[in-house]
């Protein structure tokens, strides 16, 4: 199943959303004084919530990354694929090698030095 190009771009465009955001976190755009936020407890309620908001999101992103990392199947990398193939041709050839030495060795040796 393949996204389409409207989800890829939705999904990129709320990460663009959200780093920005991030990046104003960080230069102190959302800053309050401390005298507004008492001042103004809706403010501050506001900000508390936003705060959790983001954290929420950011929480959800995370989550979802991890258990796709846990949960997808991934196959074997073409090395190891290459090294199976060895394990399993070296079997073979151990197979050949004691075929032919049963063949070429008498069935029932005979000890002549013992009389």
């Amino acid at each position: 199943m393949r996204a389409s190009r409207l989800v890829i771009a939705l999904w990129a465009a709320l990460i663009v959303i959200l780093v920005i955001v991030e990046v104003a976190e960080i230069t102190h755009v959302f800053t309050l004084p401390i005298q507004s936020a008492i001042g103004d407890p809706l403010a501050f309620v506001f900000a508390l919530i936003f705060t959790t908001i983001l954290a929420l999101v950011g929480a959800i992103f995370i989550g979802i990354y991890v258990s796709h990392r846990i949960l997808s199947p991934t196959g074997f990398t073409p090395f190891e694929e290459e090294m199976l193939k060895m394990r399993q041709e070296v079997h073979e050839l151990q197979a050949s090698v004691e075929a032919l030495r049963r063949s070429t060795a008498p069935s029932d040796p005979i000890d002549k030095e013992r009389p």
